[in-house]
């Protein structure tokens, strides 16, 4: 795996201002901007969609990290991609065949990612890693921000981040949910070299200073 990630979720970010927002993101040096779509009905929530997300796009070249929380992504994988996608999500928890997504996500010309519940088991996910570019651990129950860490999540990354190296395909691991400064040691020595975060990073005084915090440096 590559060098450790910062992904602001702009799930916490002030939506009066979210142009302002994602400019401040773009002047920074955090690698990914992440984009929590959700539909109200996979998870108890709605969020974004794609106007949103191509409306924003305009005010960064930051790649964006669009993770689906949605029952049937199949219907909208042409239209998130066209948005402004770099790197598009769906859940393994969904009924679609997930290696079809996967491949077609790629078809689209991005990045592949799988993400999976905190009470998901992440046994026979080998069989996803020729498809995928990124796997996804979720360490709170998806659906809304400022949640507490699943401190059990850091063993399955430790599982999963194994059977990547094992593997020796070039997949990023990916944490998501109550992650911060206080944390991010633990996580980056469990394997997760993408981190996600929210509250930590919009509330800090200073925003690349917490980015540098959280990959370490």
């Amino acid at each position: 795996m590559s060098t450790v990630k910062v992904a602001p979720s702009i799930l916490s970010c002030d939506f009066s201002k979210m142009g302002e927002e994602i400019k401040r993101l773009d002047e920074s040096n955090c690698d990914y901007i992440h984009i929590d779509v959700m539909d109200g009905h996979f998870v108890p929530n709605l969020t974004f969609g794609p106007p949103i997300i191509q409306a924003i796009r305009k005010f960064t070249k930051k790649p964006f990290d669009v993770h689906l929380m949605i029952s049937e992504p199949e219907k909208y994988l042409d239209v998130y991609a066209g948005s402004g996608a770099d790197l598009l999500g769906i859940h393994v928890e969904i009924a679609h065949d997930k290696i079809e997504l996967l491949k077609k996500i790629r078809s689209l010309g991005i990045k592949a990612s799988l993400t999976y519940n905190p009470n998901t088991p992440v046994e026979g996910i080998e069989k996803y890693f020729p498809f995928v570019d990124q796997i996804l651990i979720m360490s709170v129950f998806p659906g809304f921000g400022g949640q507490k860490f699943i401190e059990e999540s850091l063993e399955r990354g430790k599982k999963v981040s194994a059977w990547i190296q094992k593997s020796g395909y070039p997949i990023d691991l990916e944490i998501d949910g109550g992650v911060s400064d206080v944390n991010a040691s633990r996580i980056r020595e469990a394997g997760f070299n993408v981190l996600v975060s929210g509250n930590a990073l919009f509330q800090a005084p200073s925003l690349d200073g917490m980015i540098q915090k959280l990959k370490g440096m």
